[in-house]
């Protein structure tokens, strides 16, 4: 059997990981039958720090494409990775294309395979905002409805995909164990539902120790455990529109002090932003900014030891949970809606105000296994079993 991998961005490299680890064992194994994996790489994130290290820190195999498409709009960069993803599919003729999370690369592959009539998998499937002035959310919806293999990663995602008509969903959208999965008949009806655990918790489960002993990021900025508040930003919804991006920068800035100071982790589309609204500099000037931004390993160690982080990432908002490291959302929604129980999520929005409370007030109740929403760290493992059970019609 043959695999298409398509990625492109940072959260996709995350997710990839695993399942690039799951395959290189499962090849190994003794009996087992061969899987090749073809990694293609768009090119949407092209610097190394959003991009290469990735690849470096997780031991995910050098891609055989690499699309170097870089930064567009959003038209033209889709259809230029639509036009490229084509001739590899047509190349390669995987038996399986993946594709992951909600990215330009995500939608641009899903197209691709879905009009070459390729059998398409989608990994992290049924994530609803409801907010279709979301470019994201866009691309999920119309991935999802592209794709034959629907890998959920929470039974809230498998309820959104059956309110929009999806019927051959396996064990009732209740998270698929190897030994239920034994049990069931494979349908010759595509499109398949299936709760295999999200395959981010995987990835932190694998890499969180080595991190901890390779990172030095602690002791380079001479920083010491929940004595500083860690913030991302690079959502269009909040680089895009001069006021909110100013209003955030300014709620940043009352934030920081000497005693307890914001680390602002620059993507580089909120560097772009910045600078073209000129605000850079007083920025720079008011937190303590980290441009580029810090290795994964280095990242993840920030989270872990952060006193609270703030993020419009979904990313980021699963790995403070992880962490059990309060998180305050600069959206009004979010897709990941387990991480909000409990009090261990706060939807500030983009409002001064709800900001900063959240900033101030201690969590409110206790935080709850990962393993509870999440699964247990295997949605690597279910995925290649649900493989070997749905074979695809040659074609």
């Amino acid at each position: 059997m043959k695999i298409a991998s398509i990625v492109g961005a940072r959260p996709q490299f995350v997710k990839l990981a695993p399942l690039a680890q799951a395959v290189e064992e499962r090849n190994r194994a003794r009996g087992s039958k061969k899987i090749e994996h073809v990694i293609i790489h768009t090119g949407q994130h092209y610097d190394y720090q959003m991009n290469k290290v990735f690849f470096d820190e997780l031991g995910i195999p050098e891609p055989r494409y690499n699309l170097n498409v870089g930064s567009e709009t959003h038209g033209r960069q889709t259809g230029e990775m639509m036009k490229q993803i084509e001739s590899v599919l047509v190349q390669e003729r995987p038996s399986w294309t993946f594709v992951y999370g909600d990215t330009n690369s995500t939608l641009a592959g899903a197209i691709a395979a879905a009009k070459l009539g390729r059998p398409l998998a989608h990994v992290e499937a049924g994530l609803r905002s409801y907010r279709r002035d979301m470019p994201e959310e866009i691309n999920r919806v119309l991935t999802d409805h592209c794709a034959d293999l629907l890998f959920c990663p929470t039974i809230t995602a498998v309820r959104n995909l059956r309110k929009e008509g999806f019927a051959n969903i396996l064990n009732n959208g209740e998270l698929i164990s190897r030994s239920s999965l034994t049990r069931v008949v494979p349908s010759a009806s595509f499109p398949v539902v299936v709760n295999v655990g999200d395959i981010m918790i995987d990835a932190l489960r694998l890499t969180s120790a080595t991190a901890e002993k390779n990172s030095r990021i602690m002791e380079t900025m001479g920083l010491r455990p929940k004595s500083y508040f860690l913030a991302t930003l690079h959502r269009a919804e909040n680089t895009d529109q001069p006021e909110t991006l100013k209003s955030l920068m300014t709620t940043f800035a009352e934030i920081h002090t000497a005693e307890k100071p914001l680390i602002f982790c620059l993507h580089p589309r909120t560097r772009k932003a910045l600078k073209k609204n000129r605000l850079f500099t007083n920025v720079a000037r008011s937190v303590i900014l980290i441009d580029p931004p810090p290795s994964y390993f280095d990242i993840l160690i920030l989270e872990k030891y952060a006193a609270k982080i703030l993020t419009d990432s979904g990313g980021i908002q699963k790995e403070a949970y992880f962490f059990n490291v309060p998180c305050i959302t600069l959206r009004n929604e979010t897709e990941w809606v387990e991480t909000t129980k409990h009090g261990r999520n706060i939807i500030a929005g983009t409002n001064r105000e709800r900001i900063l409370k959240a900033v101030n007030e201690k969590p409110a109740g206790k935080a709850m296994s990962p393993e509870l929403f999440y699964g247990r760290g295997i949605a690597r493992t279910l995925i290649l079993d649900v493989l070997s059970r749905f074979r695809p019609t040659p074609l």
